[in-house]
């Protein structure tokens, strides 16, 4: 099946959210919010600027992005921005790769229940490094790690986990300690027992606080309490999945795989094939068969369902930092590690960071590149103001009313 190089998340959106709304609604409201983001994004009702060519007198418009973090045509930026500041970051000193998930028994439970699950996912893969990575015989110090939350699979379906990317060190006090064997971090079953026991503990405390509802598909756990205890007792007793991945080459390849994996969301735009009036396709990998590539087609609505799945919750961090690290002490941690690993790293001074910034913030921009005559002529020109939201773009503002018919509804019935 030859591939649309021009389709976008969007367009399927534009062909078929009206229909899901309709069978499904109402939905959630950030789920409308990411919607309208998507459908707005580089379209006239983001507003934009005009560019004027010097050269030819042709004008072009550039119309805003909607910068919604589940739009794939906003993470360009985003991600470059945060790869240069990690970048900067970087030990010379190998680094790891972990891979923490939860069994698919669990899903159900985050679906429903995401800002309280994902929290426990994170705390439990940290607790579970730094407990590891404090004991002497193992490394002795304390760790430093990023943990970038993924939620999906390549299929587009539930599929929670947890990567993880750290040096092949720590710090005890103010010293700089190696791990041991530099191509091994700890022992994969050791991570993955005390993962295990960190999770379902956290999970079961959770639960018992209210904190982890039990509605809808979940309420059988809830009117039977023993089929729950069956559950967490069987998961206590089956093996859980921790990758321990070999490490990276060298900080460069540390670049290249946080460029690829810290932005990223369910699905890009480069993975979409094709788009009629009712079905989509889209290229996914099979990991089963030997990471084949292959062509999945779903009905747009159930493209549409699966790819709300993996709206984050309002204000959610999906990339977090622990250990020397976290926020609070990276910057003197960090100096610490540089001057230890490699004294040539140390801190760039005052005059170095403001050459940096006179060159990225130039008092008069340089001339873009012109589309039609190919010169470096091109200027702005004039801004486009942004689109009040009651003339979204078309089809979206009918979205919004019919979920409001809806919700209305429920409430003067209710």
């Amino acid at each position: 099946m030859a591939k649309n190089s021009t389709l976008q998340l969007a367009d399927v959106f534009r062909a078929g959210f009206q229909r899901y709304v309709a069978a499904n609604g109402p939905l959630p409201p950030q789920h409308y919010d990411v919607a309208n983001a998507i459908l707005r994004c580089h379209t006239a009702a983001m507003g934009g600027h005009v560019f004027h060519c010097d050269h030819c007198g042709s004008d072009r418009i550039s119309y805003n992005s909607c910068r919604n973090r589940h739009c794939p045509s906003c993470q360009a930026m985003a991600r470059a921005r945060w790869v240069e500041e990690r970048t900067r970051e970087l030990l010379p000193v190998p680094y790891f790769h972990v891979v923490f998930t939860v069994p698919r028994q669990l899903n159900p439970f985050a679906l429903r229940n995401k800002e309280a699950f994902y929290n426990i996912l994170f705390a439990a893969a940290s607790q579970t490094i730094r407990d590891l990575a404090k004991d002497d015989k193992r490394l002795g110090a304390e760790p430093g790690a990023i943990a970038v939350l993924h939620t999906w699979g390549q299929a587009l379906m539930d599929h929670p986990h947890l990567h993880v990317i750290l040096p092949a060190g720590g710090l005890d006090d103010d010293r700089w300690v190696a791990c041991k064997n530099p191509k091994f971090l700890f022992p994969v079953k050791a991570m993955s027992a005390l993962f295990r026991g960190k999770f379902l503990d956290a999970f079961k405390a959770a639960i018992a606080d209210g904190e982890i509802q039990r509605h809808g598909m979940l309420a059988e756990f809830a009117e039977k309490p023993r089929r729950l205890k069956v559950l967490i007792d069987g998961l206590y007793k089956s093996p859980w999945v921790v990758y321990a991945k070999p490490p990276f080459g060298g900080p460069a390849a540390v670049v290249k795989y946080l460029g690829r994996y810290t932005h990223r969301i369910a699905i890009s735009n480069s993975r979409l094939v094709s788009l009629t009036d009712t079905h989509v396709s889209f290229q996914w990998k099979d990991y089963a068969h030997g990471n084949r590539s292959r062509i999945m087609t779903l009905t747009i609505e159930e493209f549409i369902r699966r790819f709300l799945l993996h709206v984050l919750p309002q204000g959610f961090v999906r990339i977090r930092y622990f250990g020397f690290l976290a926020n609070c002490t990276r910057a003197a941690k960090l100096q610490l590690c540089r001057d230890q690993t490699d004294p040539a790293n140390a801190c760039l001074g005052d005059d170095a960071d403001a050459g940096e910034d006179e060159e990225l913030t130039p008092a008069e921009p340089p001339p873009r590149t012109c589309p039609v005559c190919h010169k470096p002529a091109l200027r702005w020109l004039m801004d486009l103001p942004r689109a009040p939201r009651t003339a979204n773009h078309p089809g979206i503002a009918s979205i919004q009313s019919h979920a409001l018919n809806r919700e209305g509804g429920a409430a003067n019935a209710a």
